[in-house]
């Protein structure tokens, strides 16, 4: 069989959606693959990279895969790649990733590209291992893809950004767990770091928010006010993440953005005004406001050097669970990130394909999990 790979084009909607449904069923929570006018936008946007590959002999689409980048933050996203079911095993999969991920390093104009990776089997794991992207960690019951998947999250960066990294030299110790991961699966070290203790009333609260959380789902309206509390692009970096809802509590102390998915069931806290740290005490109610909106997955980033910040999310039962090493751009050097997430469902690794790159991570995940919702050693435990 010979295929060829070729940009995609609006003519090709109608074949693209056919693909999809045959790999994911109607289960597929994603626009680029279900929705043929953001699936025409996205072929046109000159900040995304979409690929096809085409059987030669019939004229059948049978393979996609796009990366959809950030202009500002010199990242992009590798996703949507799908192969028909009847064409894999042939190596496309990868010859897809390979492609779109050298057009789009070809540009000089990115530092790095993530995906995030279903584990219901080993198999797309395995294809962007061999595509030098590195493992940073698990997100246990992220998406909801015809039931509630983890997913793992991969990066592979541009020649030369790791070099140029700046140190951290104190995290909270629930982090060094994670670091220790990450080192063990991709090499890459994170220096030394010492563990730092939470302030004792982070945010200015001295008791937690018991009021219900506002929920705001105008996403206009939001977008406006987010430009206006952020103007500065350094201020609200979340790559690819566009808020469309602002929580706050009823005394306006803070107002947390956030881009909710309630197809998909998951939200992205891509800001907090004043700080990340505002919201210490309050997370409780935030949590409940956003899952009665449909969402049982919420994850936020954050700088590896925010111990503040970092606290805050770790003190409302936050799980440090996958490390973005060169992240964020500032001038010449490199910052570290650290996504943090909390899933209202119970939590079920037996439905896992956890390859070799991911082993290190799952008891970095399970002893932080642990340490946070069992507090106490097992002989403490009273029957």
């Amino acid at each position: 069989m010979t295929v060829t790979i070729a940009p995609a084009a609006p003519q090709d909607v109608a074949q693209l959606r056919q693909l999809y449904f045959d790999v994911y069923g109607h289960g597929y929570p994603v626009a680029l693959g279900s929705d043929p006018a953001e699936m025409r936008r996205l072929i046109a946007d000159p900040h995304t990279h979409w690929l096809t590959a085409r059987r030669e002999d019939t004229g059948h689409l049978v393979g996609s895969v796009a990366v959809q980048t950030d202009p500002g933050s010199r990242i992009g996203k590798l996703v949507g790649l799908a192969v028909h079911p009847e064409q894999r095993g042939g190596g496309l999969a990868g010859r897809l990733t390979a492609a779109v991920c050298a057009d789009a390093f070809a540009t000089g104009a990115q530092d790095s590209i993530y995906a995030t990776v279903r584990v219901v089997t080993p198999g797309p794991q395995q294809v962007f291992a061999r595509n030098g992207f590195r493992a940073l960690g698990l997100l246990p019951n992220a998406v909801e893809v015809a039931g509630c998947e983890s997913l793992a999250l991969f990066a592979r960066h541009a020649d030369g950004v790791l070099a140029r990294r700046e140190s951290v030299d104190l995290v909270p110790g629930a982090v060094l767990p994670l670091l220790e991961a990450a080192r063990q699966s991709t090499g890459v070290h994170y220096g030394d770091p010492q563990p730092v203790d939470g302030p004792l009333a982070p945010g200015g609260r001295s008791a937690p928010v018991t009021a219900p959380m506002e929920l705001i789902t105008a996403p206009a309206f939001v977008r406006r006010r987010f430009l206006e509390l952020f103007p500065d692009p350094a201020q609200r970096f979340f790559p690819l993440h566009v808020p469309n809802a602002v929580l706050t509590p009823p005394d306006g102390a803070f107002e947390a953005y956030a881009d909710l998915d309630p197809v998909a069931a998951s939200c992205s806290l891509v800001a907090v005004h004043p700080s990340p740290a505002a919201v210490t005490g309050a997370l409780e109610p935030l949590m409940a406001a956003v899952t009665r909106a449909g969402a049982d997955y919420v994850e936020t980033l954050l700088p590896l050097s925010d111990t503040a910040g970092l606290h805050a999310f770790l003190a409302a039962g936050f799980i440090p669970s996958a490390v973005y090493p060169a992240m964020r751009r500032i001038g010449e050097r490199f910052h570290d990130y650290v996504v943090l997430s909390r899933t209202s469902r119970q939590i079920d690794f037996r439905t896992t394909a956890v390859g070799s790159p991911l082993q290190p991570y799952l008891p970095a995940y399970l002893t932080a999990w642990t340490s946070t919702y069992l507090p106490l050693p097992l002989a403490e435990v009273t029957p």
